[in-house]
This record gives C-alpha cells, structure tokens and sequence, in this order.
C-alpha cells in the first residue's frame, strides 16, 4: 500500500508538471515572441492571407508557383515523400512535375528548369523558391497579366531575399505574389 501511495502521489506530480506547469511555461515565453507566438503571419487589408514560413499552393498561370509539396501544403503534417533519388516511383513523379512545367513553359529546355521547381523540400511546406526558379516564370506570369516581362521582373528583383551571412537567395512566393496583386 505504501509503494502504491508513493506511485500515485508521484504520477499526480508528473500530471501537474507536464501537462500543466510546462504548457504554461511555454506559453509565456511565446509571449515575448513576435506576433505573441502565433507564427509570422502576412496580412492584406486586415485580413491574413498566410504565414511567411509555410508555403502554400498556387497554380494558375498568373501567380509564381512554389515547390511541389508532397504534404500537399497540410502544415498540420509536414514531411518528405522520403523515397530516395533512385526510386523509381520518385523519378516518374519529378518527371511527370518536368513535363507538366515544360508545357506551361514551352519556352524552356529541361535543363533550365531549376530544381526546387520539380522537387518537393525535407517538410513540404517550403515558402520559399531559388531567385532562378522565379525568374523563369516571368514570361508566363507577365503574359497572363498583361505586364511587361520587365515590369514582372523588376517585381522579382525587388523581392529576392541575400542571405544574412552563409546561405542562398531565395524569394517567398507569397510575398511576391502579393507584391504582383499590388502591381499596377
């Protein structure tokens, strides 16, 4: 009986640490966060459109696509496809991903196509795309806008993000896009 109380007593303090003292702790430390914890969110006239680290789909040919996800953009469960550059299920999918990005752009070679166009990243939820993978959507995009591809791609110019100090360049589609919203 005496082991049993000391159990009991035990698991009731693992309870209150856990599931109540811990929580708390880490909500008051998210407090002190920017935007109070809840997550760099992008607003546009008051109204939130998205988060500036959490990628999101667009497919139309007036907007910059993203990364393929292959979460299908679920941020409630990000992940890999975690199949390996030699599988062939994975090479039929990135080839199937060329092929239908050389059909919206038949201006391209295979070759020009950069990578993170047709691969999905590590957590499938990636917001951000190469400089080169923005850059070449500037025909189809202008062309569907009815802009000039040097208006389109001063737009571009303007949103590429240089890395702080190791790293590459990269330009958020969301941002951008809603940069191409604004653009007159």
């Amino acid at each position: 009986m005496k082991n049993i109380f000391s159990i009991l007593k035990f698991t009731l303090f693992m309870v209150v640490l856990l599931a109540v003292i811990y929580p708390m702790a880490i909500f008051g430390i998210a407090q002190l966060a920017p935007n109070k914890g809840k997550g760099e969110t992008i607003t546009v006239n008051g109204k939130v459109v998205g988060y500036q680290k959490i990628g999101q789909k667009f497919d139309k040919s007036n907007y910059f696509w993203g990364r393929p996800s292959a979460v299908d953009y679920n941020a409630a469960g990000s992940g890999g496809s975690n199949k390996g550059p030699s599988n062939p299920d994975y090479l039929a999918l990135v080839q199937k991903r060329i092929d239908t990005f050389l059909i919206v752009h038949p201006y391209l070679k295979k070759s020009e196509i950069p990578s993170d166009m047709v691969t999905a990243s590590g957590s499938g939820l990636d917001p951000n795309i190469s400089p080169q993978g923005a850059l070449i959507q500037v025909k189809r995009v202008a062309g569907a806008r009815n802009l000039s591809e040097e208006k389109v791609k001063a737009l571009v110019d303007s949103k590429i993000n240089l890395p702080a100090i190791m790293g590459t360049a990269t330009v958020n589609v969301l941002e951008l896009n809603i940069a191409l919203d604004e653009l007159k």
